[in-house]
Parts: structure tokens; sequence; C-alpha cells
């Protein structure tokens, strides 16, 4: 029999509920559990989204913005950084705006982010304002699967940036972490990821907005996240 978390379960009782759905404990290894949907049998896999340390979530959803500054400078930094970045690891930066002077912002955040992950005595950790544009940067290591190697938010002041970083570098592990989890040789239905995260977020825009940036390769066929509440939402369909 798979060994499976109290969360776990509790996450696939509510999925399974969702849908109506038929439900069977997995064995060995992977999957976490089967699910039975109009007659097609389900692997489902859960991965727990972990509370952070200092947990300020239960403010509002950060706002992200979407304006052509904001996008072309994340467009830049993804380009120039790419290549830099070693396998299985990844770069995810914040910056608030407006942005006033996005190509000197971006020099100065790309010098930052070469000369950090070219000293590697020290974990890549830059907190920091760079001409006026509160920055964060983190590197996620431990990636499995092909996924963005450089993940950029540019979001309004208000928001706390802590709260991407966390949901970033929890669902970049998880997912790859899960996609590897293969199931018997010999099934051959669908596969579903389950992020469990009813501690989080309220709102499921930001677990899209995140995963949009990211999206790593998997055979998944679906991804759904299962919020405060017990409420399934998916985050690709």
């Amino acid at each position: 029999m798979s060994k499976v978390g109290v969360r776990e379960q509790a996450a696939i009782a509510i999925v399974a509920k969702h849908f109506s759905a038929n439900r069977e404990n997995g064995t060995g290894e992977a999957p976490d559990a089967y699910i039975t949907i109009g007659g097609r049998r389900i692997a489902v896999t859960v991965a727990v989204i972990e509370r952070a340390p200092a947990d300020r979530r239960d403010l509002a959803k950060p706002r992200l913005r979407f304006d052509r500054v904001a996008l072309r400078l994340v467009d830049r930094l993804r380009t120039a950084l790419s290549a830099s970045v070693p396998d299985g690891e990844a770069v995810v930066l914040t910056v608030t705006a407006p942005i006033r002077l996005p190509s000197k912002a971006a020099a100065a955040l790309e010098g930052r982010v070469r000369d950090g992950l070219a000293h590697r005595s020290a974990p890549l950790a830059i907190d920091d304002t760079i001409c006026g544009n509160q920055i964060r940067v983190r590197l996620v290591k431990g990636i499995s699967g092909r996924t963005a190697k450089v993940i950029g938010f540019v979001h309004n002041r208000e928001s706390d940036p802590d709260i991407l970083l966390h949901l970033t570098q929890s669902m970049l592990r998880l997912a790859g972490a899960a996609a590897a989890k293969r199931p018997p040789e010999n099934f051959t239905g669908d596969r579903w990821l389950v992020l469990d995260d009813q501690d989080g977020l309220p709102s499921v825009e930001t677990y899209r907005q995140v995963y949009a940036q990211f999206a790593p390769s998997t055979d998944f066929r679906k991804i759904l996240v299962v919020l405060a509440g017990g409420r399934v939402e998916a985050l690709t369909e």
C-alpha cells in the first residue's frame, strides 16, 4: 500500500468528492491513489505546499503587473540569464512597480544575478533596491524535469513578495518531484497532480499566474489545487 500522509489522504478525498468519483489506494511508491470517473481510471499524485515559517498569506493576494514595461523587463532578464543558470536550478525574482528606468534596472539586476551565480560560496539571495525598485532574488535547487530557468514577477509595492517567492519555490520543487513518481508501467490512463494548500491564498489566480511562469514539461493531464474550505480549482485544463 502506498504510504500516504493525513493531508494527502484528505486532499484525495476532497478531489474524489468534487468529481463524484470512486477512489482506491495506490500501491507501492506511486501513485498516491486512483480515482475512477466515467469508467476512466486516473492515477493521482498529491503534493503538499507547506506553510511558510513566517507566514503572512492571510493578506490580500499579490497584485501582479502585466503592462508592457513589466513584461519586457521579465522577458529581457529571462533571455539574458537563462544560459547562466545550471540545469536543475531556477532563479526566481520579484520587482516592484512602477519601473521608471527599465533599461538601467534590468542591466543592474542582470549584473547582480550573474555575480551571485558566479560566486557560489553562499546561497544566491538578494534583497535590495535598484533604480528605486525593490528587488528579491532566490535560487531554487533540486528541480527535476524541464522548466523555465528564470521566473520573474513585477508587483505593486503593497504586495508581499515573500508570498510569491515561497509559493513559486514550493511549486517548482513539488511539480518536478511529483512528475518523477511514475505509476506502474502497465498503467495507461491519465495522470493528475493535486497541489494541497488549504492554509494558503484564498484566490486561485495567483497559483495560475505562478504556474504559467514556469509550466514544467510533465505528462500530467490535469493539475488541480485544493484551497481553503476544500475548494478544488484547476491550474490546467
